[in-house]
């Protein structure tokens, strides 16, 4: 385990139905201890792993889901196999309750195979969970997805929405690092990684530092929170996270909203046409044109255009309305056909 000495600050006697908005929108992790822990499945979860996987039975809509396996030789780590052409797990729909019998059977191994369920889509497998165990933030409408599996090692990545993550069964350690960290973690391929998003290559329970020797400072910029039955994370948009299973059954319900409108697209979009049109370009262009993102994208609360009238704007009104948004959309589509 790493040795990391920053906790991630923590919160207690929070009101579930009314989290302050300078703690669910905080620029920095918090811990909000206990603010579930009258949840069912967490009473649940508190009596026992079986008594946890009765609830789950309860209020799964027994559709088939999507599940993952690894050997016990992964040691719980999600990741590629050895010449990066394929994962070191293999995936299948099935139905739940097997996954959820052959937990409960391998609790006790000493080295248990990898059972992992990623992100699945509470409104759709399991409804009468959003109605029994409801997290409510104001003013959003979350995407709120349940993952759960026995020990595990999630390799660490970063999200674009905001995430209320909630442990509700097991114990969990986030280990978290700020977007300004993402050098020195070293990130994969950007388009084909376990769970879609480039994760970092670096193996953090045995660090190669011989490989990965910035990693040393990517440490001294972690915090870390380890989060019991009941408690949540706030996780701040970008920031990186490596997430670790403790227990022989763990369950997480996260929480996903975006603080912009969906019409405005993912900033992945603007990424991928940068590489396509920037990254090649020699040096000294480059950075002409990172003067030219400062301006226009990153400087944008300066107020750089106070000089051009409303009227003749158009895209660099503030905030983009639906209607120049639609717009934009069309206009780069047709170019890129080019």
């Amino acid at each position: 385990m790493l040795n990391i000495a920053t906790k991630v600050p923590e919160l207690e006697g929070v009101d579930r139905h009314a989290i302050p908005e300078n703690v669910l929108y905080s620029p920095t992790p918090i811990v909000l201890k206990g603010i579930y822990a009258d949840w069912p499945i967490v009473k649940a979860a508190k009596q026992g792993d079986v008594e946890a996987v009765d609830y789950i039975r309860s209020v799964y809509s027994g559709e088939p889901i999507n599940a993952s396996y690894g050997p016990p030789e992964n040691k719980g780590r999600v990741y590629y196999n050895d010449d990066l052409s394929g994962f070191n797990f293999t995936g299948s729909k099935v139905d739940l309750n097997l996954v959820l019998d052959s937990l409960l059977k391998h609790r006790d191994d000493s080295e248990p195979p990898t059972m992992y369920v990623g992100s699945t889509d509470a409104s759709r497998w399991f409804p009468k969970f959003l109605d029994e165990n409801s997290a409510k933030i104001p003013n959003t409408k979350p995407l709120t997805s349940l993952w759960l599996g026995n020990q595990s090692r999630i390799a660490a990545h970063y999200d674009f929405p905001t995430n209320l993550a909630c442990n509700v069964v097991g114990r969990r350690r986030f280990t978290l690092f700020p977007p300004s960290q993402i050098s020195n973690l070293y990130p994969g391929p950007i388009e084909f990684a376990p769970g879609g998003q480039e994760i970092s290559m670096v193996d953090f329970s045995d660090p190669d530092y011989e490989q990965f020797p910035k990693f040393r400072d990517a440490i001294n910029h972690a915090q870390v929170a380890e989060l019991e039955p009941g408690d949540a994370l706030i996780l701040p948009s970008m920031w990186w996270h490596h997430v670790e299973g403790l227990s022989s059954l763990n369950v997480l319900v996260t929480h996903w909203w975006r603080d912009t409108p969906a019409y405005l697209g993912r900033p992945n979009n603007a990424l991928s046409a940068a590489i396509l049109a920037l990254r090649s370009l020699p040096i000294e262009q480059r950075q002409a044109w990172k003067h030219v993102f400062d301006h226009y994208i990153f400087n944008n609360e300066l107020d750089e255009h106070s000089h051009i009238p409303d009227k003749v704007k158009d895209i660099l009104h503030l905030p983009l309305d639906e209607l120049h948004a639609r717009k934009l959309r069309a206009e780069l589509l047709n170019k890129l056909k080019r």
